[in-house]
């Protein structure tokens, strides 16, 4: 299998440093377990493979770790069944999300992905505000965003097109997509986007049909699927790793766990992409340091009094905004108590040798 078949192309080459491709195969992250990877190399098989200890020693966050659809130099042992990694190769793009719960660390969803399909269920699933979170992680990373709405077997074409169109006044060159999983509806048209070498990232709340819909890429049963509850249309977590897929047709899928939480940090960009009509308003305000909260000649608040942004988005907007700056503090603070730790451990174990 050569490297363009999962995704190699001439921007990862001249990547590449030829010393390093002297000493070194490329291959690229498939899984991320506990303890290893799985990694894919010019060979088709998986090759289970460990971090060097010096790649360990200079890892100083999570952020320095290999992530699905990373790019690696490794070395290859008995006849391809082991592999250690050297180094990673620099990513075109990385998807990142604040972990879940009241730690503050980052955790990697997915390198080096070109589309990323946002899918939420046209049920109960549907909503506008989580919506606007997935956005600004994708734009972020500067990947190209697409919203498939699943289930669409469950609500007239006519409130369909209503959901397309609260999704268009939001974002209007928004590609977006619906089919079912179960009359498979449209889905010819989410395999039309599906170019091969390319890679995907499938994106979405436990429930919404990420696992149906790969399997019916596959054209089989490969993964397992749950049902959904009733009461509230939340599944349960399906798939449990991010992995990456090969389809049949060359494309490259990138499955991942359900997201009920999806805290997002340093994300200007993706917040000023995401919401561009107020990032434009925000340098129309009188003061610089404006926070679009009380102050007099703040064009936002003005543009929310006459009804121009509704008051869901400028809150939701304001709450990321918000969430982003208490993450970024709370991650530098933590960083900085791990590094004086570090310093004084490297300072002990010195000491001790000494003796």
């Amino acid at each position: 299998m050569g490297l363009e078949k999962i995704g190699w192309s001439a921007w990862f080459q001249q990547q590449a440093e030829p010393e390093k491709l002297a000493q070194y195969q490329l291959a690229r992250v498939v899984t991320v377990n506990k303890e290893n990877y799985q990694i894919r190399g010019v060979a088709e098989k998986l090759t289970y493979a460990e971090v060097t200890g010096k790649f360990y020693y200079n890892a100083s966050s999570a952020l320095d770790y290999p992530a699905v659809g990373d790019w690696v130099y490794a070395q290859f042992f008995d006849d391809d069944s082991q592999a250690i990694i050297h180094e990673l190769l620099p990513r075109k793009t990385l998807l990142k999300r604040k972990t879940a719960g009241k730690k503050v660390d980052i955790q990697l969803i997915a390198a080096n992905i070109d589309i990323a399909f946002i899918l939420q269920s046209l049920d109960d699933n549907f909503n506008l505000r989580r919506l606007e979170r997935y956005l600004v992680m994708i734009h972020e990373s500067e990947i190209r965003p697409v919203v498939l709405l699943s289930k669409s077997d469950l609500i007239p074409a006519e409130e369909l097109q209503d959901k397309i169109a609260e999704i268009k006044a939001i974002s209007p060159e928004l590609t977006i997509l619906s089919f079912s999983n179960i009359n498979q509806d449209g889905l010819d048209n989410v395999v039309d986007l599906l170019k091969p070498g390319e890679t995907f990232c499938l994106l979405g709340s436990s429930g919404v049909g990420k696992t149906t819909l790969l399997n019916n890429l596959l054209g089989n049963e490969t993964f397992d699927t749950q049902q959904v509850r009733e009461k509230d249309s939340r599944g349960r977590h399906t798939t449990t790793r991010r992995q990456l897929i090969l389809l049949e047709n060359g494309a490259l899928v990138v499955d991942t766990p359900g997201m009920r939480e999806l805290g997002n940090f340093d994300i200007s960009t993706g917040l000023e992409v995401t919401f561009d009509e107020i990032s434009e308003l925000v340098t129309q305000c009188r003061f610089n340091d404006c926070t679009h909260t009380k102050e007099k000649g703040c064009a936002v608040l003005a543009a929310l009094d006459e009804g121009v942004i509704s008051s869901e988005r400028y809150e939701n907007f304001m709450k990321m905004t918000r969430e982003a700056a208490h993450y970024e503090r709370s991650y530098i603070e933590k960083r900085q108590r791990d590094k004086a730790f570090g310093k004084m451990y490297k300072s002990i174990m010195k000491d001790h040798k000494k003796k």
